[in-house]
């Protein structure tokens, strides 16, 4: 998890950083952050679009330059032709609804993430489609290796 929230350091969102890495046997597949896609200015040049709209958090995710760092581990994999069906998704957030349909579709059996985020279809989707996920707790890590 520590590596997720690395990779959402390089996060261009004036509101929120998001990490996202895929991994199998052990092995980072690809990573992903939160941004405008390649070429595109990022909001931190020019702002935030939903912002300026007063969109509130979690509500019209189309309404935004920027991609989300799970659906961007997915467009990398896809583009370097690294397989991620059965992979496990690492998320310093849980996905929103967008992201989770895309986790089913790309064949992810897992997902551990640090932060909750307000999504009730979300939740319900990837649970009709049997995905493993799991919340990861830094602080009850801590006292294990204490």
């Amino acid at each position: 998890m520590d590596i997720t929230h690395l990779v959402a350091k390089r996060s261009t969102c004036l509101r929120r950083q998001v990490g996202a890495l895929l991994v199998m046997d052990k092995k980072i597949l690809a990573t992903g952050y939160n941004g405008a896609p390649s070429k595109l200015d990022h909001c931190l040049e020019i702002g935030c679009l939903r912002e300026k709209m007063g969109i509130p958090s979690g509500e019209r995710h189309e309404l935004c330059r920027g991609l989300h760092a799970e659906q961007n581990a997915i467009i990398q994999a896809a583009y370097h032709g690294v397989q991620i069906r059965g992979a496990t998704l690492y998320s310093t957030h849980h996905p929103c609804i967008i992201c989770t349909k895309m986790i089913i579709n790309a064949g992810i059996k897992r997902i551990v993430y640090e932060e909750g985020y307000a999504d009730p279809l979300a939740r319900q989707m990837l649970k009709e489609a049997a995905l493993k996920v799991e919340p990861f707790n830094r602080k009850s890590l801590k006292r294990e290796k204490a």
